[in-house]
């Protein structure tokens, strides 16, 4: 059903080089943002298998919740679009007007924006909480900020399970935890995860991590380590230095890479190479987890820091 709509074999393996590296250290990207130009990467992964139970239970709305610029309010809305479902998105924060393009393509989809402000927002994993949800909307099939819940590490296991080489790590970005919980199930013990956080105080991620792959698995698994040093100040922060290295990395490999998740982590990689982290001869797997369409609203910052002396 899904493989008419939504191409995950365009999800190729690619061999990148980073820029002023020298080391022996080989560096591969699954280009996950190949799947589909608006579900891209990590969102359709994670949302695979909640809009198969959807479909299933019969649910004709999908209730989600993110920020105002969020990758997965863009991915659903589409996916609403797509699949046949009415969506609906609890947005963190005041109604700004005109709509940025996140939340411009999402009403456009046929998403209903509804928006909390940051302290009501809180409460949006409490039980009670979604009761009310629930009620108020007519019972819509609710997926967690990020799309992370079991579902979606049944979904980010099959990413794993499509690298056909030999490898030493796998390395992603991190928001709500729930792609690198995935990979951490799939691999079992094997093999060696890095996350690189996005937001600041990463560490916090841990704890979440871990909880997702004991319930998905039944295990703990300690093949893993959050790298914190690279969120630049934190979620959807830039600076000129991170600036660069994007645009440096696309010149050199023809790959365009989000500022808010991927390029934070390839400047993590980079850094961890030059710094001796990684031993000559072993080799990177580095998951480009999408986001694409945050360039929208990022642009015009980023052509400003480009331009600062």
């Amino acid at each position: 059903m899904f493989s008419d709509l939504i191409k995950e074999e365009n999800s190729i393996i690619q061999e990148v080089i980073l820029p002023n590296n020298n080391r022996f250290v080989k560096v591969f990207i699954k280009r996950d943002d190949l799947i589909h130009p608006e579900i891209s990467g990590n969102k359709w992964r994670k949302l695979k298998y909640n809009i198969n139970a959807a479909i299933e239970c019969k649910y004709k709305t999908i209730l989600t919740f993110g920020g105002a610029f969020s990758n997965h309010i863009y991915a659903v809305a589409s996916a609403g679009k797509i699949f046949g479902f009415n969506t609906i998105g609890i947005i963190r924060g005041e109604e700004h007007l005109p709509l940025n393009p996140t939340l411009s393509f999402a009403t456009k989809c046929g998403m209903e924006l509804h928006y909390l402000d940051r302290t009501t927002y809180r409460k949006r994993n409490d039980e009670s909480f979604r009761e009310e949800l629930a009620n108020l909307y007519n019972n819509p099939f609710v997926v967690p900020e990020g799309g992370s819940n079991l579902f979606a590490l049944q979904g980010v296991e099959e990413l794993v399970g499509d690298i056909n080489i030999e490898y030493d790590y796998i390395c992603c970005a991190n928001g709500t935890g729930g792609t690198i919980a995935g990979i951490i199930s799939a691999l079992k013990g094997n093999k060696k995860v890095l996350g690189f956080p996005s937001l600041k105080g990463g560490e916090f991620l841990y704890e979440v991590i871990d909880k997702f792959v004991f319930q998905y698995t039944g295990n703990k698994y300690n093949n893993y380590l959050l790298v914190t040093d690279y969120h630049f100040g934190g979620y959807a922060k830039i600076n000129k230095e991170l600036v660069n290295f994007i645009n440096l990395f696309e010149e050199i490999n023809n790959i365009p890479l989000d500022p808010i998740y991927t390029a934070k982590m390839f400047y993590g990689i980079n850094r961890l190479i030059k710094n001796g982290f990684f031993k000559d001869g072993e080799t990177i797997i580095a998951v480009h987890t999408g986001g694409l369409q945050g360039l929208m609203g990022m642009k015009e910052k980023m052509q400003k820091l480009k331009a600062k002396k």
